[in-house]
């Protein structure tokens, strides 16, 4: 070997072993983007499927957080090895700006969704504990929001992580106890494994579940936060600049390095979201299949209260507002990243919370059920998950863009097999709609 390319890669290996130590630092924000898998949405499509239909979709759960994972670290390498955001890299590569504007579209669309299910969640949530109006519920997630994404913008990406990590943990205690102090039938929880539908209300769940579970926001969000966190090119770089950079050159850190911590940060954040959404599921088949009145969140409240007492009900509901104000700020940075990264128009984070409250509260204003705005939303969002994971699967496999980083064959079929598996359930359920089947 060539010395001088002998002292690169001892330089190389050296740098590697210097960042070892600081691997747990380097973990974070798949954590952040975990918690989109945690929204109100979740909860309401979780508890519904539990509630009418037992352990029936405990394998739709399970089969949605597996390829929640692939999806997640997808999004992840490319912000690393790229520098950029999925949107930012579309942005460059849709030339027809009336494609690149129908694509923004159909994302906006599903940014907006979300962040009804997150509103909403929140303001049920403050209802069941303090009694506040579903409207006024509404005012107060938005506003804390707003708090949220004020402390990222001024404190930095770390600061913005922990602050979520911290609701994080809540969730999960929220909804975590219950299972322990009524746990599932074994049997009942091996059979719910095994894939199958009873009806067409069971599939118009399964894609609301995996609307709720593979969140297209996410997907976009990953991205942009590890590009925010680790790259260091010099912000003064035009985009075009970021474009022609060369792959795994956009950190100070080898690029290596990053992507096995965020192997491990994507594991650490996937193995938390479905733990917790299996346990919501496994609370309503235990504890209210067959109850009369627990196809709405505010019903469900009530009857793990007479069940199994007012601790685990207000567990429940904390659980349910810190669900909904964490997501909703994670929501909020997407829809801006969309934005910015497809039309390249900056709209500051907090103008744009406040346009996009604004359906969250008509919905609550007009007196819509809460919970079923919830389920609706994550079957929108279902339907927005190829836009996002058929262009992601495709960019990672190029080498032109992410080097000897790209895609192994394997990883490349893995995503196509998910895509395809989104698309057909997708399918199946548009005719089941329009046929009244």
């Amino acid at each position: 070997m060539p010395k001088t390319l002998e002292a690169e890669q001892v330089a190389h290996e050296t740098s590697a072993r210097r960042a070892t130590p600081r691997a747990l630092w380097l973990l974070g924000p798949a954590l952040v983007a975990g918690v989109a898998y945690l929204d109100p949405g979740n909860v309401a499509s979780n508890m519904t499927a539990g509630a009418q239909y037992g352990y029936l979709l405990v394998w739709v759960v399970v089969l949605g957080n597996a390829m929640a994972w692939l999806i997640q670290y997808l999004s992840a390498k490319l912000g690393i090895v790229t520098g950029r955001s999925l949107p930012e890299v579309l942005g460059t590569r849709i030339l027809n700006t009336w494609g690149r504007r129908a694509y923004w579209l159909q994302a906006e669309l599903v940014a907006m969704a979300t962040d009804l299910a997150e509103v909403i969640g929140g303001a049920v949530a403050l209802n069941l504990l303090f009694g506040v109006p579903l409207l006024y519920g509404g005012l107060i997630t938005g506003a804390v929001s707003i708090g949220l994404l004020v402390l990222q913008s001024r404190r930095g990406p770390r600061t913005f992580e922990f602050v979520v990590m911290g609701l994080l943990l809540i969730i999960a205690i929220g909804f975590g106890v219950g299972v322990f102090v009524a746990p599932p039938d074994p049997g009942g929880l091996l059979a719910g494994l095994v894939p199958r539908f009873e009806d067409t209300n069971s599939v118009l769940l399964a894609a609301s579940i995996l609307g709720a579970t593979i969140m297209p926001h996410a997907i976009y969000a990953h991205s942009s936060l590890t590009r925010d966190r680790f790259v260091t090119r010099d912000a003064r770089a035009t985009k075009q600049q970021r474009a022609d950079a060369s792959p795994g050159t956009s950190t100070a850190l080898p690029t290596d390095t990053l992507i096995r911590a965020t192997r491990i940060d994507v594991s650490v954040a996937m193995a938390i979201a479905g733990t917790v959404n299996l346990c919501i599921l496994l609370l309503a088949a235990v504890n209210l299949a067959g109850v009369a009145g627990t196809d709405t969140l505010e019903g469900a409240y009530a009857a793990l209260g007479a069940t199994l007492g007012p601790v685990i009900a207000t567990l429940f509901a904390v659980g349910l507002l810190a669900s909904g104000l964490a997501s909703t700020s994670v929501g909020a940075y997407a829809g801006a990243e969309i934005m910015d990264g497809l039309l390249h128009v900056r709209v500051p984070l907090i103008a744009r919370r406040l346009v996009t409250l604004i359906p969250a509260l008509a919905v609550l204003t007009l007196g819509f059920d809460p919970t079923l705005s919830l389920v609706l939303s994550q079957v929108v969002l279902s339907f927005g998950i190829p836009f996002a994971l058929v262009p992601l699967v495709a960019l990672t496999a190029k080498r032109g863009l992410l080097g000897r980083w790209r895609n192994h064959w394997a990883t490349t079929a893995a995503g196509v097999a998910a895509s395809v598996f989104l698309i057909s359930l997708n399918g199946v359920l548009l005719w089941l709609v329009f046929t009244g089947a």
